[in-house]
């Protein structure tokens, strides 16, 4: 197995729907550009409220990728 290095950068996405879909639209917006992503870990989660209830929701991720050769 080759030693892999790997480099991470910052990501925050937002749903109106759900924590979950969050996450899937900041990868999906970010695999557009971002090749070999492999990881990600999820930093901050917050929301919005407005008249009383959950607007949406953003969630800050890690993501990590290997560099290519």
């Amino acid at each position: 197995m080759a030693n892999h290095v790997y480099k991470s950068i910052e990501l925050t996405g937002s749903s109106q729907t759900s924590i979950e879909d969050a996450v899937n639209n900041a990868i999906n917006r970010a695999a557009k550009t971002v090749r070999n992503m492999r990881w990600f870990v999820i930093t901050e989660t917050r929301g919005h409220i407005d008249e009383g209830k959950v607007n949406h929701w953003q969630v800050t991720l890690k993501v990590g990728f290997t560099l290519e050769d």
